[in-house]
This record gives structure tokens, sequence and C-alpha cells, in this order.
């Protein structure tokens, strides 16, 4: 655990008095204040708060002032005459202060000035002005080099993507525990739709990042920082409302520390509406209960449970369900492919539900007075999934057929597709007549193929238990080094179960090899409601499973060391992991129970990273740092064991990842600045594309050698024109890009080589989903005391397609195709009601795309117009696109106390 060191210009004499420590408060939200500066008045010696609010700082004067200041903060000057804690120190809002953030604090977050790493943070305070009806990840997209968008538009379906990397390649940390998901790597923003109401601060660290684990920071390091069970005692109540019938209450209580050194922090919240797509009404709520207990200075114990159970229908997630720019062009940037009614009430084939607790038990103990031991064993039970359709209706009409959608609406008619189920002679929309047969028993059953439709839910489900471990020991003044440990175990659940039959008696099914002919009957069905996720203890051993049965299991055994040097001029780390991941795959579908081949032996992959940096405080204004990595990544589960069956890649290639970055910074006190310029090279990236051969051959091309290349240059300022108006702005340039070709070899489903010579063109091509280019400008104004008005311009442009790697089996290929650019305007303000003491009241008020600007925000097909094809902005309208949200707005009132 890193001690708050040198800052600022920091000149410590060899014969201290001895240490003084206190607390920084928020004054706003009784939160602690990360990065708060703290100098011994008339002298340079100074040091910054960590993300607790702590600060120790060595003086050698018995007596003095400390001058303890936060850009946007009153500061406050507090007198010392003996060495030891001086309690807490709250500094009250300045609208004449510059706001920016200073970045500091323990597990892993970067310090300004001294961490030689890219680094943007957003603390709480904004998070609860700006975030509204926002997905968390959207947040963050006035930072450099950050792409977030909301995908289907579904609740919590949002995405990030950072440097042109989506989250299978950014690390997300909550609490310095990572989150990916150990089979893919994906983060699903649904399972953590209440972090925003706990978060204290959030940081985003580009590149390789200063987390000490050897973890997936190929792109970034996402830190989120949830509220201390440490915090002064006092509630707050916040009701939200905005449009589209979003409605959100949440209700926290922090009982302060006992004289015994207890303490609790407890939220509740409920979050709900209709959704701005059409038919993606959701529901969720969310818990944090925060338990502390520090019994003397040497321990500490916080206990943490948060969850955020939710139920929401989707616009899709899957590239046959969505729909294309010519039917968004004649329903609406609105319309919803999946969208319906059944018996009166919504309906889709698609709807997520989930519940993914996690809880950790953190132990710092303070071994001696140079060493300190942080511990945390962490569990995480995920619940749920995602529901589809299966089967198909009489020759082949799949879900996505015209023949089941109402030509006026677009809407599937669900109604109809049940009669059909149900044995009704219908006609669809295709202007024919069908009906179903009975079987001899007299019932109605669909199958996979030409008998009917129906919605299943896909399961993935998982066990995840995990320990970290960090011994931090400060050698002097200047040296301090880290050593640890990282232990996981990880089980996913997949297996696919019926949701509703629409209509139908039964579903055969016989994928399962142990059980074949099989029917599920109504009774077998489970509904994808909110009561399936509540339980995450729930057996499914009675759950009738259909398609497919599998686990995948990961174990992960890393250590880690760091070493980092200070003294308030010079700052510096280097910093190793090594990893060994184990994967085993039993398939409960594929093989026989007595096929000793359904359950695989553990497959183990050693990685490992190594990277540094260091830091130069060129005098009080200019600072330049540099840093370098090096990272053997395991390939992921589905690169591990391939075809969806228990094979085991014969070329399994560890990802080599290596990074390169330098930055500067400027603090002129009114106006700060930081550049950056990075390259970031990826390779022996693992595909796995489907192959037909000229003579009619199909099979599986694993592809190992794919390689990336991302760079660019990243600016960041922050100006107060006056002490009423302030800017703030970011630009980003980014050049990412595929290199060279791949290549691989086709089999056939008998391993049987029917290509030997398959070549992906990618060399030159762009990399696609995330927009190259962004700027954000944003002017604050403050016209009178507790009133803040915030104009927002972001604007997006190199944006490409999403690039499907089958595409590019040709030299002729068109390359990337280059969605059109868009700017969006955002306009917020918030006002507070002081009651006297901590009784306040906040209100926020905000309206995103003020002028409702239509826009392509991504595309999950690289399709170019041809000939005289329909094209709308240029853009072939067969491409499959989701359009961003129009105008929404957004109200809510906190109320302190």
């Amino acid at each position: 655990m890193y001690f708050a060191l040198a800052a600022f210009l920091m000149t410590v004499t060899a014969f201290s008095q001895g240490p003084i420590t206190g607390t920084v408060l928020d004054g706003d939200s009784n939160s602690p204040l990360p990065g708060a500066t703290v100098i011994v008045k008339g002298t340079t010696n100074g040091t910054s708060t960590d993300f607790d609010g702590n600060f120790t700082i060595n003086t050698s004067s018995a007596s003095g002032t400390l001058v303890i200041s936060y850009i946007g903060f009153n500061s406050k000057q507090v007198a010392f005459t003996a060495s030891g804690n001086i309690g807490s120190i709250v500094l009250e809002p300045n609208a004449e202060e510059l706001e920016g953030v200073v970045v500091t604090g323990i597990l892993d977050i970067a310090k300004d000035r001294e961490t030689p790493v890219a680094v943007s943070t957003i603390k709480a305070s904004e998070i609860q002005e700006k975030l509204g009806s926002q997905e968390l990840p959207e947040i963050l997209k006035s930072t450099p080099s950050i792409y977030a968008t909301k995908t289907g538009g579904g609740f919590g379906d949002g995405r990030v993507n950072v440097r042109g990397f989506d989250s299978r390649n950014t690390a997300v940390m909550v609490n310095g525990i990572p989150v990916n998901d150990m089979e893919n790597g994906a983060v699903y923003w649904s399972n953590w739709a209440g972090l925003g109401d706990v978060t204290t601060a959030m940081q985003v660290q580009r590149g390789l990042g200063s987390s000490k684990l050897a973890i997936s920071s190929v792109g970034g390091t996402i830190n989120v920082i949830t509220k201390s069970t440490e915090q002064e005692e006092g509630g707050t109540v916040t009701l939200g409302g905005g449009n589209d019938g979003y409605l959100k209450t949440t209700v926290a209580y922090n009982t302060g520390k006992s004289d015994k050194g207890f303490a609790a922090s407890i939220l509740l919240g409920r979050t709900a509406g209709d959704g701005y797509i059409q038919g993606t009404e959701f529901e969720g709520y969310n818990y944090f209960i925060g338990l502390g207990y520090e019994p003397n200075e040497k321990h500490n114990f916080q206990f943490v449970l948060t969850g955020a159970p939710q139920v929401h229908n989707q616009r899709t997630s899957s590239f046959f369900n969505v729909a294309t720019l010519a039917d968004h062009l004649e329903y609406g940037a609105k319309y919803n492919y999946n969208g319906g009614t059944l018996n009166g009430e919504e309906f889709g084939w698609r709807r997520n539900f989930y519940h993914k607790p996690i809880t950790s038990l953190t132990w710092e103990w303070k071994a001696s007075e140079k060493s300190t031991l942080s511990t945390s064993a962490y569990a995480s039970f995920g619940r749920g999934g995602g529901t589809g359709d299966i089967g198909s209706g009489p020759s082949f009409g799949f879900a996505s057929s015209s023949r089941y959608r109402i030509p006026e609406t677009g809407q599937v008619d669900y109604d109809l597709i049940s009669r059909f189920n149900g044995g009704e002679a219908v006609t669809f929309y295709d202007g024919n007549d069908y009906q179903l047969s009975a079987n001899g028993d007299g019932e109605y059953i669909t199958t996979s193929f030409g008998d009917g439709l129906a919605r299943r839910a896909s399961i993935n489900s998982h066990n995840w238990f995990g320990v970290i471990a960090n011994l931090n020991t400060q050698i002097n003044e200047k040296w301090n080094y880290d050593v640890g440990v990282d232990l996981r175990s990880y089980k996913g659940i997949h297996y696919r179960r019926l949701d509703n039959l629409l209509g139908a008696d039964g579903y055969f099914d016989d994928d399962n090899i142990n059980n074949p002919n099989h029917i599920v009957r109504q009774d077998g069905a489970v509904d994808s409601d909110f009561s399936s996720i509540v339980n995450v203890f729930k057996s499914i051993d009675d759950e009738e499973k259909i398609d497919y049965y599998n686990d995948g299991l990961v174990r992960w055994t890393g250590a880690f060391g760091q070493v980092e040097y200070t003294d308030g001029i010079v700052s510096g780390f280097l910093q190793g992991g090594i990893s060994n991941q184990g994967f085993k795959r039993i398939d409960y579908f594929n093989y026989l129970d007595s096929d000793p081949l359904q359950e695989t032996d553990w497959e183990n992959i050693l990685g490992g990273n190594i990277k540094g940096g260091a830091n130069f405080n060129l005098n009080e204004a200019n600072n330049v740092f540099f840093n370098a990595g090096y990272y053997s990544k395991q390939p992921q589960f589905d690169a591990v064991y391939i075809n969806f069956q228990n094979e085991l890649n014969p070329d399994l290639t560890n990802e080599k990842v290596l990074g390169l970055e330098m930055g500067y910074g400027l603090n002129l006190g009114d106006f700060r600045a930081k550049v950056n310029i990075y390259r970031t090279t990826w390779k022996d990236r693992f595909v796995s594309i489907g192959v037909e051969t000229p003579t009619g051959d199909e099979g599986n091309a694993n592809i190992n050698g794919v390689e990336q290349i991302h760079q660019g240059i990243e600016i960041e300022a922050d100006y107060r024109a006056s002490d009423v108006v302030q800017f703030r702005g970011m630009l980003s340039l980014g050049d990412w890009e595929y290199s060279g070709n791949a290549f691989g070899q086709a089999l056939d489903d008998d391993r049987n080589v029917i290509d030997p010579d398959v070549t992906l063109f990618l060399d030159g091509v762009k990399v696609g989903d995330a927009a190259q280019f962004t700027t954000n400008l944003e002017m604050i104004i403050r016209p009178i005391e507790d009133l803040k008005i915030s104009a927002n311009l972001y604007n997006a442009s190199r944006l490409y397609a999403f690039l499907n790697a089958e595409d590019f089996d040709s030299a002729d290929n068109q390359g990337s195709l280059r969605l059109p650019s868009y700017t969006l305007f955002d306009l917020g303000a918030y006002y507070t009601f002081g009651f006297g003491g901590s009784n306040k009241l906040s209100i926020a008020a905000n309206v995103n795309n003020l002028f409702d600007t239509e826009y392509i925000a991504e595309s999950l097909t690289n399709t170019f117009a041809e000939g005289n094809g329909a094209t709308y902005e240029g853009i072939s309208t067969d491409n499959k696109v989701f359009f961003g949200f129009g105008r929404t707005f957004n109200v809510s009132a906190r109320y302190s106390f």
C-alpha cells in the first residue's frame, strides 16, 4: 500500500521531528478528498492525500502551520504543535477556484506529477452531477481516447473502448479487484449499474497503467473506488427522473466511525423505465453494504457486499437480429428489430437478466513502521444470461424473416407466431398459409428447424473466488517496494433452457448425446424474470437444458513485485509479474458420461509482464514522463478449446503486447495541460473463421498471427478564464490499424485439411468499432454562489465499422468502412441549497444531445455501397447499424443530512 510520499517540490531534511497525519474531506459530500495538497507553510515540504483522503507528512519543526488546498475548494490553514494525528480537515467548495482533479492514492491509483502514466480522474461530485440516466462508461467520454456508446440501447448495454481496445483488453478494477470475465475478458456494465451511486472516484489509466497485477490492460485500466465506511456520519436520499418513464431512487446512510472503531455504510436503490429505444423496458436494483472495523492503528478491516440485479429488454446483441440502416430509415432511429407484443404486453426475442453480487474482505495490517500488508479475499456469484430465438418456421423462416413482421410498424407479431405454434392455421406476412401439425399424442411440438419458433435463454453463470495480497515496505524516505500474490478460481456455467414456448406444447431437442430425443414441455420452461436471479445459490440441476451444456474452468496463480523511487523531483518504478492460467472444459452434451473425453485435462499456460517508467518534475510548472512495458498474454478460453468442443488448439500462442509512451505536464495555476504520445503493438492475436472452399467443402480456419498497431497523441487542457468562466478540453488523434497479413489452414469437422493456405489480407486495414479522432470542449459558468452551468461540445470522427476477420479473405477487399462524423451538445445545471450544518439539497438537471442530432454510433457490418444501391450519408443502407440516442433529459434532487 502506497504511503503518500513527496509531491510538488517536497524537500525533507534528514532530521525529522516526526510524522503528522490527518484526513481531508470534501465539504460538499463529506467523502474523502483524494489528491489534496498539504504543505508546511513557509516551506516547500509537502505531500498529497490518498484515495481515502489520508496524508502523512514529516517535518523538522516542532510547531507550525499546514496549508491544505485543492483545486475547486477553499484552502485551509491548520496549526500543529507536535507530531501525531490532527484529525479530519473539511474543505468547502469555492466557485472562484479552478475545478480539476489532482490524482493520487493507493490500490495502484496513479499520482499526479509522480506516477509516469497517462491518467484522467473523475470524482464523485462530477459523477453525481452528470451521470443521470447515462451508462457509467459514458461519463468517461470527455477524456482522451475513450469511445463510449450505448450499443443496442438497453439498460446497462453500454460499452467503452480505450485507445481502440474494447473491454476484453481493458482492465476494470473495483477497489483493486479485477472484474473482467475470466473466460473472455468482457465487462458487462448492466452487472454494475449501481456503481455510479457508490463511486468515490473513477480513474482511467491509458496504456499499460500502474497496476501491479498481470492483467489484460492492453488499452488501459479503469479503476473504480467505492465509498469508504470511514466517512462522516450522515445520509442521503436521491430522487431522479427523466425521459421515457425513467425513475431512480436511492437511500444511503453512513454511521461514521464509533469510539471502538466500527463503521458502516449502506445504500439501496431502484431504477426503472420504459427505455428510449422501442421495447426496452427495464427494472434494476442496487445495494451496497460496507462494514469497517479499526481496532487500533495496526489493523483495519473492511467488508463490502454490492450487487445490481436487473432485467431489461434489449434491441439486440446478436448480429442476425439487428436492423439495417434501411429499416431505421423506414421505421425510425428508435426502431427495435426484436420488439413487439404478446397478449398485449411488451415482448421481444432479446432480454437480459443478471445478478452478480460481489463480496470482499480486506485486511490492512501495519506490521511495522515500514511495512504494511494488504490482503483482499473476494467472491462473486453471477447468475443469469440473455434470451433469444430458437427454431424456425416453415421453409426455414428464421426469426429475422419479414414473414413475421407487421409491415406498417416492422414489429414482430408474436401473437401470430403463438397461434401457429398452437396448431392454428395462420397466414403470415409473406401471404402464405401455414399450419403446424400435431404429433401422435395430439401435442404441438416445436423443433430446431421448420416447426415453429420459441424463446430460449442462454445462461452464463459463474462462481469466482480470489485472494490478492500485497506487502509494501518503505526502505527509506525515497525507496519502497511491493511484493504480492494474485490467486483466482473460476467456474463458468453455460447452457440453454426454454424461456417461453410461445403457444407450443413442447420443444424437441436432440443435442444431448446422453439424453437424445428429449421433449421439454411447458412445465420445463423457466421465465427469465426477476425472480429467477434473486437467489444466486439456487440449484440448476432440475432445469431442463437444451442445445448445449458445458463448464469452463479457469485457475489463475500470479505473483508480482515492484520497486519505486521518489524524491519529489524524480520518481520511477519498475515492476514485473508472472501468472499461470489453467484451462479445463467439461462438455455434458457432446460427449457420453462414460467418455473420458467429456472432461479435458488442465491446460496450463504461463504469461507475464514487465514494465517501468520515470517522471521528472523540471520545476513547479513542468514535468515529463515516459514508460514502457511488455506483456506475454495468455489467449482467451475460446482460443484454447476451439470449435465449441473439447478440442485443444494445436497452435496455442501467447499474445505479445509492447507499449511505449511519453508525456508532458504543464501547471500554471489558471492553466493546466497534459500531452501524451503512445504506441502499442499487439501481436499473435487468435481468430477463428468459417471457410467454404470452391469445391464446396466447409470447415474452420484458426489464425494465430493477427497483429494490430495503435498509436496516437492525446491532449488535455483546463483553463480558468475568470472567476466565473472556466474551460476544459481534450483532443485525441489515433492511428489504429492492422499490420501485415495473417495465415492459417482450414480443417473440416473430421480434422482433415481442406485448405492449407488461408490468408487474411489485413495489412493497413483500419481498426473499427471506435472513433479514432475525438474532441471535447466544456465551458463551466458559475454566475452566482452554489450555481454551476455546464455546456459540453463533443465530436467523434474517423469512426470505422466493426470488422469481421472473414471479410478480408480476399486481396481485393475495400478496407474499413468509415462512418459519418458527428457532434453532440450537452447542457447541465447544478445548484445546492444549504440548510445549515451538513443539511443540503443538490439539484442536477441535464439535457444530452440538446439539438437532437441523428447519428450512427456503430455499425456491425462493413458493407460498401455498390452501383445504384441506396445510401445514407454515403453509407450503404444494407449495413446493420445502431443509431445513437437523440435528445434525452434527466433531473435529480439529492438531500444530504
